[in-house]
This record gives structure tokens, C-alpha cells and sequence, in this order.
């Protein structure tokens, strides 16, 4: 690799948040995103909500990008109705985001979703969620953890090739799967842990699990070599690749 990509992270937006003398509205990220992107061998910059219209011209100053977990996707966004157990939505975000993925398909701009970012891709794309699930989250605010299984032959098994237990903390899961989207790890229940686009439709790979609250780096490196200037030879995703818009 001669250079670090730029890698951006999407964050979010909270009232109230505190530090020293001051409570503030703040753009937040937890730690452990930059953190991993940083020891993957990339430069991480955090990206707050903006007006929709500018994801492009975000992205095309970044080599790779990552969309964050989060509160729930508004389930407006993919044609259902609220379930009394669904979050509060998040429009600007879910704006944002979508603008985000969409720019990142459009352009061959290598793309990890992790937990709300892969559902936020599935449902991007046309796909749907299941609002609620037991037995992937433990106490409110605690990680847990599971193993799930990749699929062979997929970038994921390329990755982490092996069934491992991955940090998990989520309700909501992968309904049916948006246009060209193909599942690439397993739960052992059989919920959907991974989902990613062909190879001829670009770098794109979401997973539902959370890399940056452990140790393994082998995701987060992935997306950096894709990101690389090393792998600009890879071919782009082609305009079907485009994110529905919303």
C-alpha cells in the first residue's frame, strides 16, 4: 500500500451530550470506529449528517467508507408499518446515509455497513427488515456475543473464512434482500449476518455484527486494501449499483 486511504465514518447527532463545563448537541461516534479503521492501516475522518445533496461530493473526496450502527431505520423508508417495539426514527440521518450509500454504489467507492449500516444498505437497495428479533442483543447497553458462519465463495468468507463469534448487540435483522444483494454469513438461527453486492457491482459488504467493539481486524482490513491506491485497478460498480432513492 503507498498511502492510507481515507476512510470516512458517518456519526450522528445528540442533545445534551457532556463533557467538562459543557452540554452541548454534539456529532458523535463511538471510539471504537476510528479506532479500527486506524489500526486497519487507514485514515479515519467522522462525517456528520449533512444536506443529502453533498453526499456526493463528500465521497469523492474519500477512498472508502463506513456507515455506523445506530437507532432504527424509519420503517416508512421501506414501505411498513411501525412496530410498537421499533426506535424513534431518525429522518436526517436516515438521509444522510442513504445519500451516502447511494453516492458510494454510484461511484465504485468501497463500502462496510455494520449493523444499522447494513440494514440501512439492504434497505437502500429495496429491501426490507424484520422489525424485531429476540436472542442477538442481551442487557440494554451490553454487547454480546454469537457465532455466525460465511458463506463460501463470498467476499465475507474471504475475510474470516472460519465460523467465529462476532460482538452483537441488535433487534432487527434482514427481511427480504434489496436488488443484487446476496447473504454471506449465518447465525445459527439462520438470520442473515452478512449481506454483499457481486464483484462486478463493485466493493460493497455489510455486516450485522460489530468489528469495532473487538479485536478482529480482518473486516476493517479488507476495506482498506479495497480501498487502496493499490486496488484501483478493481473494477468500478456499474450504474445498476445505484441505491434506491428515498
Amino acid at each position: 500500500m503507498t498511502g492510507r486511504p481515507l476512510i470516512g465514518i458517518s456519526t450522528y447527532l445528540e442533545s445534551g451530550a457532556r463533557w467538562g463545563v459543557w452540554e452541548l448537541e454534539a456529532a458523535l461516534l463511538p471510539a471504537g470506529y476510528p479506532r479500527l479503521v486506524q489500526r486497519a492501516g487507514g485514515l479515519a475522518a467522522m462525517l456528520p449528517p449533512d444536506a443529502p445533496e453533498r453526499a456526493a461530493g463528500t465521497v469523492a473526496r474519500l477512498d472508502g467508507l463506513v456507515i455506523a450502527g445506530g437507532p432504527d431505520v424509519d420503517p416508512a423508508r421501506y414501505g411498513a408499518e411501525r412496530d410498537p417495539r421499533t426506535g424513534p426514527p431518525a429522518p436526517a440521518r436516515d438521509a444522510w446515509e442513504l445519500a451516502l450509500i447511494g453516492a458510494a454504489l454510484s461511484a465504485g467507492v468501497p463500502l462496510l455497513g455494520i449493523c444499522r449500516g447494513m440494514q440501512l444498505l439492504n434497505v437502500a437497495l429495496g429491501g426490507t427488515l424484520v422489525q424485531h428479533l429476540d436472542g442477538h442483543a442481551e442487557a440494554v447497553g451490553v454487547f454480546g456475543g454469537h457465532p455466525v458462519k460465511p458463506v463460501p465463495g463470498t467476499r465475507c468468507a474471504a475475510a474470516v473464512p472460519e465460523e467465529t463469534t462476532v460482538p452483537t448487540y441488535h433487534h432487527q435483522a434482514v427481511d427480504r434482500l434489496g436488488a443484487g444483494l446476496v447473504p454471506s454469513a449465518h447465525a445459527a438461527d439462520g438470520t442473515v449476518e452478512a449481506v454483499e453486492l457481486p464483484p462486478s457491482r463493485g466493493w460493497a459488504l455489510g455486516v450485522q455484527w460489530h468489528p469495532e467493539m473487538g479485536e478482529d481486524l480482518r473486516l476493517m482490513r479488507a476495506l482498506v486494501e479495497a480501498a487502496s491506491p493499490s486496488a484501483s485497478a478493481t473494477p468500478s460498480a456499474s450504474p445498476s449499483a445505484s441505491a434506491t432513492a428515498y
